[in-house]
C-alpha cells in the first residue's frame, strides 16, 4: 500500500479524532488571511490562549460529564460565583492567596457533591438538578456583590495568575535579546518528551499485536506536532513567554488526560458512558463514578473561576455568564459524543481553541457580536452532526 493510500485510510478512520485539528487550522489560516496577519501575530496568540484559558479548563470537566451521559448547566454561575467569593475573601476578610484558592477549589469541590447526590442517590435527571443549581448560583452571586457591586482584586499574586508571564531565566538575559529563553527551553523539552511518549506507545502497542500507525504515518505525525510544538513556543517566546493561565491549563491537561487514559478511574468512567447497565452489572459502582465526576467538575469549575476574576482583577455581578454553553460547545466541537462513552480531554482544548478563535477573529474583523453568535451556533450544529454521521457510519 501507498504513502497516499495509507495517509487516506489513517484520516478515514481517525476522521472524529483528526477534523477538530483540521478544523482549527483552517480558522487560523483564514483568520491569519483576512486579518493581514494580526490573527496570527504573538500578541494576539498569547492573548487569544490566555482568553481560552477559563473555558478550556470547564470544557476538560463538561466532555467527562458528557461521557458518562450526563450534563451539567450550573458551571457558569458557580465559576462566577466562587470567583466573587475568593475576591470576598481576599479584600473584606484579608485571607491570603495561599489559603483563598484552595479554599475556594474546595468549595467547588463540595458544590459538585451536592450536585453528584441529587443525580446519583435521588435519581434527579442531571438537567434538572443543574438547571436549579444555575438558578441558585445566579442568586447567590447577585447576594454576595449587591452591597458592593464590583469587587475590585487587589491582590497582585492572585492577579498574575490570570495575566503574568513566567520569568525568564536571568543568566541568559544577554542571548538572543528580545525572546524569552525559559519558554524556548520549554518547548524543547516538551517536544522531546511528547516524542519519547509516542515511541514508547506505539512498541507498547506492537508487543500486544495492537493496530499501529504505519512507519512513514507515524513519522509524519511525531514531525507534525514537534513542529507545532517549537512554533507555538517560538511564537509565544516573541510576546512575554508562556503565561500561567495557560501553564495552569496545560497541567489540568496532563492530570486529566492521564487519569482518563491510563488509570482504572478513567477506564470505569468510559465503561459507564458506554453503557451504564453493563458497567454496573460488571462490578462497577456508577454512583462512585457519578460522584468523582461531578466533583471533579465542581473543582475545576472554581478553577475556572479563579482565573476569570483573576484575568479581570475583579468579581462582578455578571460573572460566569454563558460560561456553561461555551463549555458544552467546547466539549462537542472537540469530540465527545452526545450519546456518551466517547470523548477526549485534549479535545476539549482544541474545541475550546476553535470557539474562542473564531470569537477573536470576528472581532478582528469586525463582525457584530448578533452575527458572531450565530456562526458559533452553526459551528456547534455542524459539530454535532459530524458526531451522528461518524457514528451511523460506523455502525
Amino acid at each position: 500500500m501507498s504513502f497516499v493510500q495509507d495517509l487516506q485510510k489513517v484520516l478515514k478512520e481517525n476522521i472524529r479524532e483528526y477534523g477538530m485539528f483540521i478544523a482549527l487550522f483552517v480558522i487560523i489560516a483564514f483568520f491569519g488571511f483576512t486579518t493581514d496577519g494580526i490573527f496570527v501575530s504573538a500578541r494576539n496568540i498569547s492573548n487569544l490562549l490566555n482568553q481560552t484559558g477559563y473555558i478550556a479548563v470547564l470544557g476538560v470537566g463538561m466532555t467527562l460529564v458528557i461521557v458518562i451521559r450526563h450534563i451539567d448547566l450550573s458551571v457558569g454561575f458557580l465559576a462566577g460565583f466562587l470567583g466573587a467569593i475568593a475576591a470576598i475573601a481576599m479584600e473584606f476578610w484579608g485571607l491570603p492567596v495561599w489559603v483563598v484558592i484552595p479554599l475556594t477549589l474546595v468549595l467547588g469541590t463540595f458544590a459538585g457533591a451536592i450536585t453528584a447526590f441529587l443525580v446519583a442517590k435521588m435519581n434527579i435527571p442531571a438537567f434538572v438538578a443543574t438547571l436549579a443549581g444555575w438558578l441558585i448560583y445566579r442568586g447567590a452571586i447577585l447576594v454576595v456583590t449587591e452591597s458592593t457591586g464590583t469587587i475590585i482584586i487587589s491582590n497582585d499574586a492572585f492577579n498574575a495568575i490570570g495575566n503574568g508571564y513566567i520569568p525568564d531565566l536571568p543568566f541568559l538575559a544577554n542571548f538572543m535579546p528580545g525572546t524569552h529563553k525559559l519558554t524556548i527551553l520549554l518547548g524543547i523539552i516538551a517536544t522531546i518528551l511528547y516524542v519519547i511518549s509516542a515511541i514508547r506507545d506505539r512498541n507498547a502497542k506492537k508487543s500486544y499485536d495492537f493496530e499501529v500507525l504505519p512507519q512513514e504515518i507515524f513519522a509524519l505525525q511525531l514531525v507534525f506536532v514537534s513542529a507545532l510544538f517549537v512554533g507555538i513556543t517560538w511564537l509565544l517566546s516573541g510576546y512575554n513567554g508562556l503565561s500561567w493561565t495557560l501553564v495552569v491549563v496545560l497541567v489540568v491537561t496532563i492530570i486529566y488526560d492521564f487519569v482518563a487514559n491510563k488509570t482504572v478511574l478513567g477506564r470505569h468512567i468510559y465503561a459507564v458512558g458506554g453503557n451504564p447497565d453493563a458497567a454496573e452489572l460488571s462490578g462497577i459502582d456508577v454512583s462512585k463514578i457519578t460522584y468523582a465526576v461531578f466533583m471533579s467538575m465542581g473543582a475545576l469549575t472554581a478553577l475556572s473561576g479563579i482565573l476569570f476574576a483573576s484575568r479581570l482583577q475583579s468579581a462582578t455581578t455578571t460573572a460566569g455568564t454563558l460560561f456553561e454553553l461555551d463549555a458544552i460547545a467546547a466539549a462537542f466541537v472537540g469530540g465527545v459524543s452526545v450519546s456518551g462513552g466517547v470523548g477526549k480531554v485534549t479535545g476539549a482544548i482544541v474545541g475550546a481553541l476553535v470557539m474562542m478563535s473564531l470569537t477573536n477573529g470576528m472581532n478582528l474583523m469586525g463582525i457584530g457580536i448578533s452575527y458572531q453568535y450565530i456562526v458559533r451556533g452553526a459551528v456547534l450544529v455542524a459539530a454535532v452532526i459530524f458526531d451522528v454521521a461518524t457514528r451511523n457510519q460506523g455502525k
